[in-house]
């Protein structure tokens, strides 16, 4: 780890300025933060139509674990405003990217955020982790188990904090628990026709919630 990521552990400065530069037309009443990693971060793509809308801000950073969103939760969701936040996260804890994190930790972590962000009256959207059985990075670790049970987790915080809870794992998993190759460039990160899945299910959400 370098010197300037050691100073900067949870990349505080990675939105500071956009945050500043937010006008308050794009701070309106149905706007969306979009919390997580790079999965989240790669959804900006000209060919996708979500994160044109103005209303829908994207605050995800590739590689980050729990502990780094959470440290930043404050300001990239609560500080904007938004009338909802939408949590994807957890992957990267299973792939040990900050070192080793139990399940039951990641899920701590998650909830926390779900509690900060009903606490500033924001609704949530809790997303299941997508369905992964290979971290190319991290071939050792075998996920596609760690992944389930961690979903199970989510599914009952979501349940208890009374939030909506988006299961992105059943609409995308194959036989062999991980995601369908047509969905993902490496078992890991979403192709074109997997962001168009996750994008018919979250607007699916969200209308429920609007």
């Amino acid at each position: 780890m370098n010197t300037i990521n050691a100073q900067d552990w949870a990349q505080l400065n990675r939105y500071k300025k956009a945050n500043a530069l937010l006008s308050i037309s794009e701070k309106d009443v149905n706007s969306v933060v979009f919390m997580g990693n790079s999965i989240t971060e790669g959804w900006v793509q000209d060919s996708l139509p979500l994160f044109k809308e103005k209303s829908y801000i994207n605050r995800g950073i590739g590689g980050q674990t729990t502990p780094q969103m959470k440290h930043r939760f404050v300001q990239d969701v609560i500080e904007l405003e938004p009338k909802a936040v939408v949590i994807l996260a957890g992957i990267n804890d299973i792939a040990q990217n900050t070192g080793y994190i139990s399940i039951p930790e990641i899920a701590a972590n998650i909830e926390e955020m779900v509690r900060m962000a009903k606490t500033n009256n924001i609704k949530v959207v809790l997303c299941s982790v997508l369905p992964s059985n290979y971290f190319p990075w991290r071939p050792q670790i075998q996920p596609a188990d760690k992944v389930i049970a961690l979903n199970a987790l989510l599914k009952e915080i979501a349940y208890k904090n009374e939030v909506h809870y988006l299961d992105y794992y059943s609409e995308m998993v194959d036989d062999k628990k991980g995601l369908k190759k047509v969905y993902t460039t490496d078992g890991v990160h979403c192709t074109i026709e997997g962001y168009m899945v996750m994008e018919f299910l979250i607007n699916k959400s969200l209308k429920t919630l609007f």
